[in-house]
């Protein structure tokens, strides 16, 4: 088929322009990410030969709108003055957002170590916030204006200097030859779609830097919308649902109805309840894991004075799989977390249970809370919701896109707590925190890092709020009846070699209340999952639960952690950490020198005890959602 002089000839161009921009972005993520990448010949074909399949297939898919848009338009119009420049203009804007893609890639692989992801599809859904946070953390006037002009030099010597718009708009066409050679670029794409799950064949490595860097983040955003949900059922190791539910019986102690019955020595306790979630505390900030660059000494001190947990394992990646965690105390289920899905009311909570106590129960977030369905999900499962549009101008001194500061924030739940206690309500506040996060602003003098300057300071200046608010906490008449619990969402981070690091799952767990608990350090392996059932255990609370967690203080605790994202889904146990893969397929691995910045796995032949767990908590959580099982009994 002859190209050469047809309008076709200029989507060939612009064709080979985005393969060309895939090998540079491909290229330079490798080169920045050297360190942690396995590099041989044979992995650097794989890698290159691999992603030029699917820069292919994105580019089919990019040029979609193009290539009908040439097919459609008669000659006639097509070779007008008029059209011809505003070709120029329409091709000039495509390769601008082909470079403005890259630009875009290379920092999302700097925050998450990942081509586009299911993470990006939630920044899409999220203008506001993610517009804004761009804004305050990079120089955007700068970037787009570097890009224009990279962009306009690639332009001048492809299209104008060759002239070959000049020469596609003498050429006549007629329809049927513009129907029979579009055709063929808009077949890759209906037989990618038709033939192609996600991007498996990028599966090329152990190594999670290889798998990624033969991806195509635009196939891989493309790929995220598809499959953010997952049935588990259908990509999952299953059992029978009635083996799974006899041995959660017999793991959990869970009853015919799915209910255990948690019992305790002595009166019940309604201490008051100030839980903050902080935002990306990993372990690996603080001190007193190691850390010696001093950015938690409030942390590391009250962790001295509390009951700490040194051994405790996020179950996710993202802030509203720590929020289900906690608030819901159950295993990560594939796909996207139950916070954001649409069929979350009314679900066993602790707000819930906090709430039959006689307690006030409020959510207290710094930022919007329609962010990731957040006031949705808190306001139908026992809390009441107070984000920024409740704090009063005068209450706010600093803020940036994602919310008040930590200081700003603290203090409107002391002024909460205030109101409960002169109610006679003991309380339950969930705090949840915005300033460890990018653009890592905060108010100039409190810390002695400048603000804007990277996740150091976000980390030290979240420290220095805590230590603010408990100094001022401890004036209040409530203070010695309040239980000060303090963990994180997730980790400060999501890449790492392997697709589940297990260093990066590391968080603390502090519980604070020095005139009713004792300090001690507690070196169990333990999960988020387990939070709430420990505090409650602490209060002596005697309920009906669904929850899967435990009491990690129990002597018959069982030792375990849940770590997954949105496809893995990991169980760890001692020293292994088995995993189910959504191909229906389980692998397990020896996890050895563990250390707060690394770890290493060795693939051993299944444990068969440790896949029977994993899938028996994994398919159940799944089912009794699925079934509305995990729903708050009738009152």
């Amino acid at each position: 088929m002859q190209y050469k002089n047809s309008r076709f000839s200029l989507l060939l161009t612009m064709f080979l322009l985005f393969l060309a921009t895939g090998f540079v972005i491909r290229l330079m993520l490798l080169l920045t990410s050297l360190p942690v990448v396995d590099i041989s010949l044979f992995q650097l074909i794989k890698i290159f030969g691999v992603g030029l399949f699917y820069d292919t297939i994105a580019a089919s898919y990019y040029f979609i709108p193009l290539v009908i848009y040439f097919i459609m338009m008669p000659s006639k119009l097509f070779n007008t003055t008029i059209h011809r420049y505003f070709l120029y203009a329409l091709l000039f804007i495509t390769s601008y957002m082909m470079l403005f893609n890259g630009v875009s890639e290379w920092f999302f692989w700097e925050e998450f170590g990942k081509r586009f992801n299911f993470i990006a599809v939630d920044y899409l859904v999220y203008t506001h916030e993610v517009i804004h946070n761009i804004l305050e953390s990079y120089p955007i006037p700068l970037i787009l204006s570097t890009i224009a002009v990279i962009n306009a030099v690639l332009f001048f010597f492809l299209f104008h200097r060759s002239n070959i718009i000049a020469s596609v708009n003498i050429q006549q066409s007629h329809l049927r030859k513009r129907v029979k050679t579009g055709s063929v670029f808009l077949m890759i794409p209906l037989l990618a779609f038709m033939l192609l799950h996600k991007q498996s064949l990028a599966d090329i490595s152990s190594n999670s830097y290889n798998n990624e860097l033969a991806k195509n983040g635009l196939y891989s955003l493309f790929s995220a919308f598809r499959h953010n949900t997952l049935e588990y059922t259908e990509f999952y190791k299953t059992d029978t649902i009635q083996n799974v539910m006899s041995n959660l019986e017999r793991f959990e102690h869970f009853n015919d109805t799915h209910l255990k019955q948690i019992q305790s020595d002595g009166n019940e306790e309604h201490y008051n309840i100030m839980l903050i979630m902080v935002e990306s505390l990993s372990a690996k900030y603080m001190g007193i894991y190691g850390n010696t660059e001093g950015l938690t000494p409030n942390l590391d001190r009250l962790a001295q004075e509390s009951v700490f947990f040194d051994n405790l394992y996020a179950t996710g990646t993202r802030t509203v799989r720590g929020m289900e965690a906690v608030t819901l105390s159950i295993p990560p289920t594939p796909g996207r977390s139950i916070v954001k899905r649409p069929d979350n009311h009314n679900m066993f909570s602790s707000g819930f249970v906090f709430r039959d106590k006689g307690y006030d129960t409020n959510f207290i977030y710094a930022g919007h809370g329609y962010f990731d369905n957040m006031n949705d999900f808190f306001s139908h499962n026992g809390f009441n919701v107070i984000d920024r549009t409740d704090f009063a101008q005068n209450e706010i001194h600093f803020a940036n896109v994602w919310g008040v500061c930590d200081e700003d924030l603290f203090d409107k739940a002391l002024q909460t707590s205030e109101k409960s206690y002169r109610n006679n309500k003991p309380f339950f506040n969930f705090i949840m925190t915005t300033s460890n996060h990018r653009p890592y602003t905060y108010p100039d003098g409190a810390i002695d890092i400048p603000s804007h300057t990277g996740r150091s300071g976000g980390v030290k200046y979240t420290d220095y709020a805590i230590g603010k608010f408990l100094q001022k906490a401890r004036t209040k008449a409530w203070f010695n009846n309040t239980l000060f619990v303090i963990v994180a969402d997730h980790n400060g981070g999501s890449a790492g070699k392997t697709s589940l690091p297990i260093w990066r799952y590391k968080i603390p767990l502090i519980i604070y209340a020095p005139d009713l608990i004792a300090p001690q350090t507690v070196h169990k392996l333990a999960s988020q999952i387990d939070v709430m059932p420990t505090v409650m255990a602490l209060l002596r609370f005697k309920y009906e639960s669904m929850f899967y967690g435990n009491n990690i203080l129990s002597e018959n605790f069982q030792e375990r952690a849940f770590i997954g994202n949105y496809q893995q889904l990991g169980y760890v146990k001692e020293n292994r950490l088995s995993i189910l893969l959504p191909n229906k397929q389980t692998r397990t691995y020896r996890i050895e020198n563990q250390t707060l910045q690394s770890a290493d796995y060795r693939l051993i032949a299944p444990n068969a005890d440790d896949i029977l767990h994993a899938v028996t908590y994994y398919q159940s959580a799944d089912y009794f959602y699925k079934n509305h099982h995990r729903r708050r009994p009738a009152m």
